[in-house]
């Protein structure tokens, strides 16, 4: 079923009488990219997919700062009554997913961190396309002579291995713009910049689940570690996947997504 809440695109999938799961996509994507893992998630739970401020099928925001999508998240939760959640979130997801708990801790059960880097040291050497997107002389240009192609490549390149893409995904990026992408990158790199995920978690009394590829080409895979400093949180490598582990091994990712649910009810 899909929706809409205080301008964000909503999917959900699953019995909306199961414990909810919420689940935050990254920079440049949307709710598309958890596709690969629903069905599994979806046997025993509320799963519920946004689609962030201007990305996706959600309209545009006046601000792209991290906490003022939390808190965008955090109206949508309460607007359905889906609180407490248990909070997904995948790459710079997780920083939304973090921000949400610091902001409203109440709507929070436990939160699952999938590939996000946990401070701004530890991003690795850019592949070229990324790089080129980041520097917005070029990056408006190469953005402006998009193709599908050229789309599936872009989110190739910080896999692993190959993956297989949902169309659905593409053709929704096809839709996001420059100034959106380059707003919430910027803003990403100020939150952590600002102070780490693992300084900000360790104030949050919550669960975590912290999930990284160990061929992980955006983020240091050991930098997962990081993440052991934080009271109740457990560390899970995935040998051989990249960043996007719900394309590059979905159900080693639902999986452990299942596993961490179960444990925390």
């Amino acid at each position: 079923m899909r929706e809409y809440s205080d301008g964000m695109h909503v999917v959900h999938d699953g019995p909306r009488q199961a414990p909810p799961l919420l689940l935050i996509h990254g920079s440049g994507a949307s709710g598309a990219c958890w596709a690969p893992v629903v069905p599994a998630l979806a046997g025993n739970l509320h799963v519920v997919r946004v689609d962030l401020p201007g990305m996706g099928h959600s309209q545009p925001a006046a601000s792209y700062d991290v906490p003022a999508q939390a808190a965008q998240v955090a109206r949508v939760i309460d607007a359905l009554g889906l609180g407490p959640v248990t909070v997904v979130g995948h790459s710079s997801g997780g920083y939304v997913a973090t921000s949400l708990t610091e902001q409203r801790p109440e709507l929070v059960k436990a939160i699952a961190l999938v590939s996000t880097g946990p401070r701004t040291d530890a991003l690795l050497p850019q592949p070229p396309l990324m790089r080129a997107l980041a520097w917005p002389p070029i990056g408006r240009l190469v953005w402006a002579l998009r193709t599908d192609k050229l789309i599936r490549r872009g989110i190739n390149v910080t896999c692993a291995r190959p993956v297989d893409i949902p169309n659905d995904l593409v053709t929704e990026l096809r839709g996001l713009t420059y100034s959106t992408f380059a707003a919430v990158l910027r803003c990403n790199g100020e939150y952590i910049a600002a102070r780490s995920v693992p300084d900000r978690l360790a104030d949050l009394d919550v669960p975590v689940l912290v999930a990284f590829g160990g061929a992980d080409p955006r983020w240091d895979p050991s930098s997962a570690h990081d993440y052991d400093a934080v009271p109740n949180t457990r560390v899970e490598m995935l040998p051989g996947i990249g960043h996007i582990p719900m394309l590059e091994a979905p159900e080693a990712t639902s999986g452990l997504l299942l596993d961490f649910v179960a444990a925390d009810r």
